[in-house]
């Protein structure tokens, strides 16, 4: 059902965010949905490219860069663990 879809996405969102928010993250803004923006040193950036999939969302400031990272109805926990491992 699309219920179950959503809350899926939202489950491994907020194990995300909350992994994130243990290591130190900051986040630009909160969101209740299964998108996260979460602010990055631009030196954090360049080391995740390539590793990650995550969005462009603006500049914060002259050393951090704003990324958005979405989950979906096909991310699994392990992915997320994974993404946290490498962040």
């Amino acid at each position: 059902a699309a219920s179950d879809v959503y809350k899926r996405q939202i489950e491994t969102a907020n194990a995300l965010k909350k992994g994130l928010a243990a290591k130190g993250y900051r986040f630009f803004m909160d969101s209740p949905t299964n998108q996260l923006f979460v602010v990055l040193e631009n030196t954090q950036l360049a080391a995740l490219e390539g590793k990650a999939k995550f969005g462009f969302w603006e500049k914060f400031d002259d050393s951090h860069t704003v990324v958005r990272i979405a989950t979906s109805w096909a991310t699994k926990m392990e992915e997320i663990e994974q993404l946290i491992a490498l962040m």
